[in-house]
């Protein structure tokens, strides 16, 4: 048995889109437990980009069965349109794709709201897509949201739409001074999502647990990271779900005790989007070149990434919150003009070395990174598959990455498409995943 969870050690965007795709052959389900359209994952394969927000990278491989678990929420226009952007390319999703009848929905007034508050913060701002995923949560948590299986049931569907809409549009409208939305349309509308998502419906956590009982391995995907987790993360800068480990039992059903292992994606540098404490920040040349020459902009809604130096002591705290097993370093390539690399190996703070990721945003803010300066290789590792192929100076960053985190690297990502990766021949997923595959 091998059932084993993704996750971001950073602050999202490692690439674990590209992981999920390479490893999917060695299982036989991936399901996605948490976040919503916010999050993009972008695969590339032979040349052929695919930016997936909902469903799960698996379905690429065209014969893997793909939950969207129950602590998923759901924009189900966003996730028709991603349904026929996948059939276009002619890709199978009909009969492998799954999504849990009790995963909350994403309604217009959840867009309208979140607008109007991330509005009303002024210069204090958090980010946010402003798609609706905050005010999904919070609906979901104070009991009053909608779920995936109210879709199935018009005539309750119509008395709960047109008795919410109305009381948001009363939130809306103290904080906006105004509010266009019409209970009638919206109805319209989900009834009509209802019908055409009807076949996808079931409850995914007696599947997944029936699968699992009968042997088959399942990869659990994540979206954002593991500092954007809402208990964990840099709070208030966060997103609304639990992004870490823990929050694959809780969004799929499935209990801890199936669980082999976590795997932690990481950039060889660091990036983030929106506003919170960044402490490696670079907001001058170097960090446009990182962006540049890492196409830092997002999947999803386009903005540039804030960009810096690796983050020892941020990336070792996710290490301890998901007790990673392993560590996959993506785009090493993308430093591989800079003649010298930092790390940066703890926080400074009024003069003292933090011995603990800091709690309070002040704090964090306030920080000095410690840094430890190394020469770069400055010649190309784009499309190395082989280890030895690195440059020494190359391996010699990789080293002083593991031992910062106290963990190893199975994966090194060298290239954007599926094939520029290195395995490295010792490491936990080639032991766990790969020598004990069942195929």
């Amino acid at each position: 048995m091998a059932n084993v969870i993704i996750i971001g050690a950073q602050w999202g965007d490692e690439g674990k889109g590209k992981i999920v795709d390479l490893l999917t052959d060695q299982f036989d389900i991936v399901a996605r437990y948490q976040g919503g359209h916010n999050a993009g994952h972008t695969v590339m394969i032979n040349g052929q980009q695919f930016i997936l927000h909902l469903i799960p990278s698996g379905i690429l491989r065209g014969n893997r069965m793909c939950i969207i678990g129950t602590g998923v929420v759901i924009d189900p226009k966003a996730l028709l349109e991603e349904v026929r952007m996948l059939e276009e390319a002619n890709i199978k999703v009909r009969g492998n794709l799954f999504i849990s009848n009790r995963a909350h929905l994403i309604l217009p007034y959840h867009r309208a709201q979140e607008q109007a508050s991330e509005n009303a913060r002024g210069s204090k701002k958090i980010g946010t897509t402003a798609r609706g995923i905050g005010p999904a949560y919070e609906d979901k948590m104070a009991r009053r949201g909608l779920r995936m299986t109210d879709l199935l049931d018009p005539k309750a569907l119509k008395k709960i739409i047109f008795g919410i809409t109305e009381e948001k549009k009363r939130l809306i409208a103290s904080v906006n001074g105004s509010s266009l939305l019409d209970p009638n349309q919206i109805y319209s509308e989900y009834v009509s999502y209802g019908e055409q998502l009807r076949e996808f419906i079931v409850d995914t956590a007696f599947l997944l647990n029936e699968k699992i009982q009968n042997g088959s391995r399942v990869l659990f995907e994540g979206a954002q990271g593991t500092l954007l987790d809402i208990d964990h993360g840099t709070y208030p800068y966060v997103t609304s779900s639990n992004s870490m480990a823990g929050g694959a039992c809780v969004g799929t059903g499935v209990a801890p005790s199936w669980i082999t292992g976590t795997i932690g994606i990481a950039k060889a540098y660091t990036t983030r989007v929106g506003g919170g404490p960044f402490p490696t920040e670079l907001s001058g040349s170097i960090g446009e070149k990182l962006r540049q020459q890492g196409a830092e902009f997002g999947a999803s809604t386009g903005r540039p990434r804030r960009c810096g130096w690796f983050d020892g002591p941020a990336t070792s705290y996710s290490v301890i919150l998901n007790n990673l097993q392993a560590i996959v370093i993506t785009k090493l390539d993308v430093l591989d003009e800079f003649e010298e690399i930092q790390i940066c190996t703890g926080y400074s703070y009024r003069g003292n070395r933090l011995n603990e990721f800091p709690a309070e945003i002040k704090v964090l803010e306030s920080v000095k990174p410690i840094y430890k300066s190394i020469p770069g290789w400055t010649c190309s590792t784009a499309g190395i598959r082989n280890y030895d192929e690195l440059p020494s100076k190359a391996k010699d960053y990789l080293q002083m990455l593991s031992d910062i985190t106290k963990t190893e690297f199975s994966f090194i990502s060298t290239g954007p498409d599926r094939e520029h990766t290195i395995l490295m021949a010792d490491s936990w997923i080639n032991k766990v995943i790969y020598s004990n595959n069942h195929k």
